[in-house]
């Protein structure tokens, strides 16, 4: 499924975008699934868990934000069955260079207009490795590959991902979890060149790959309309020992190659 070049953006740039991986409907039925997930969330008070996904939300001047639902393919069926799809999990095990992965990722990602979300610069490895031998990278690359699906049209103000390029080959730069929070977009304090950054634009159906040492980040979505992405991130078999929040989280998949 992968080309050479495939290959080389994603372990070298750190990036690289499948076109209209997924086709017009099945974005019509990820986008009901966040809708149910959106109205689980306005019933709730405060970050907790709710029919098998764990919402993270904030209050902010009397409004919720919903910061990101963590196994959302707990309390959607179809969300789970999507991070099966061999469009996605095939890809991930050639990349991970074996047959049987661990999802340890099914995440929904709102970005409403004028919520004010913001992810600041970090690599996904900060996220894995919590220290304590939660994570270790079993085959040298990594071990990690996360999945993006725009679920909507992401345009230069809606709060677009951002990608320094060639950070795939830096190894963990140890950033502060408050970079993760910051909405400073030019931080001079940062160990890299954010000005290098390549913003995304995308189409809804448009598919990211990256790796977990790939810096990026998105800021506040200043558009009239909906920023929304499905995350979903497979592991190499035996790099991680955390337990995720959610239903059936962190479920080995096996896949057959063709």
């Amino acid at each position: 499924m992968l080309t050479s070049r495939d290959k080389e953006a994603f372990f070298t740039r750190g990036w690289f975008v499948k076109p209209q991986l997924f086709d017009a409907d099945e974005i019509r039925k990820i986008r009901d699934c966040f809708q149910s997930l959106e109205a689980r969330a306005a019933a709730m008070s405060e970050t907790g868990d709710n029919s098998g996904s764990y919402f993270v939300l904030e209050t902010k001047n009397g409004e919720q934000i919903i910061k990101r639902v963590v196994w959302a393919g707990g309390s959607q069926p179809f969300l789970l069955s999507i991070g099966s799809d061999p469009r996605l999990t095939a890809v991930a095990s050639e990349l991970l260079d074996t047959p049987v992965i661990e999802q340890l990722l099914s995440q929904a990602h709102f970005k409403r207009p004028g919520d004010g979300v913001t992810f600041g610069w970090h690599q996904d490895i900060q996220h894995r490795d919590k220290g304590q031998d939660t994570w270790h990278d079993v085959n040298g690359q990594g071990s990690f590959v996360q999945t993006l699906i725009a679920v909507d049209d992401m345009t230069p103000n809606s709060g677009p991902l951002k990608f320094i390029p060639n950070s795939a080959s830096w190894g963990n730069l140890m950033l502060k979890d408050t970079d993760y929070e910051s909405a400073d977009e030019r931080d001079s304090t940062l160990p890299f060149d954010a000005s290098t950054a390549v913003t995304i634009e995308a189409k809804a159906g448009d598919t990211l790959f990256f790796g977990p040492y790939t810096v990026h980040a998105s800021f506040e979505n200043t558009s009239k309309c909906y920023r929304r992405v499905f995350i979903n991130g497979y592991a190499y078999p035996g790099a991680n020992s955390r337990v995720y929040p959610g239903e059936g989280a962190c479920r080995k998949l096996t896949i057959h190659h063709v």
